[in-house]
């Protein structure tokens, strides 16, 4: 864990995720957190390399769904991102770090609707790196629970990651759920009858 290597093993993994998200970045980020706790990384250099690999790889994603914007418009995605941008813009793509599978459809199509590069750029940045933080900082915060034993510490941080996602997914679903409901749609139907 003391290679310099790991560092860009780090990047690596965080500039591939960007575009193919099934390899394990966040999962690295966060066992390098947890041997930071041990003395045997750099805290500020794992969030530093992964901030820089997640920040190039959301890049390239954009590239690729600018590239290949016309074959996208059908798609999905393209229609929920779309209608996501025009109402919050970059914010979307500050939370759609944290969704499984939704970061890469969220930059790829941002590069296909031609968000403008600057604004992406920008929230990327802010994206990027909470993301680099937060990751490092609950493998790093598992690694000084359990100083002597790393992996119940890797273990920890890694639960808590998972808890994490799982109670946002979990309000998510229940939010969207009740503005689906019968009850909202009734008086939405009630609300816009009124108004013509």
């Amino acid at each position: 864990m003391s290679s310099p290597w790991l560092y860009l093993a780090i990047f690596a993994l965080a500039v591939l995720d960007g575009f193919f998200p099934i390899v394990p970045a966040e999962t690295s980020v966060i066992t390098a957190g947890v041997f930071a706790a041990t003395g045997q990384t750099n805290l500020a250099l794992v969030i530093l390399v992964a901030g820089l690999g997640a920040l190039a790889g959301d890049h390239i994603s954009y590239l690729i769904g600018h590239k290949s914007g016309g074959r996208l418009r059908d798609k999905k995605a393209f229609v929920w991102a779309r209608k996501a941008l025009d109402e919050r813009g970059g914010l979307v793509l500050v939370i759609a770090r944290y969704i499984p599978g939704g970061r890469t459809a969220t930059t790829i199509t941002m590069g296909a609707v031609r968000y403008p590069l600057r604004s992406f750029t920008f929230f990327d940045v802010i994206a990027a790196s909470s993301w680099a933080v937060y990751s490092g900082l609950i493998g790093f915060f598992g690694g000084m629970a359990f100083e002597n034993d790393p992996i119940k510490g890797l273990l920890l941080g890694l639960g808590i990651a998972v808890t994490i996602t799982v109670v946002v997914e979990a309000v998510r679903w229940f939010r969207k759920r009740s503005q689906n409901s019968p009850r909202v749609l009734v008086e939405a139907a009630q609300n816009s009858s009124q108004d013509s």
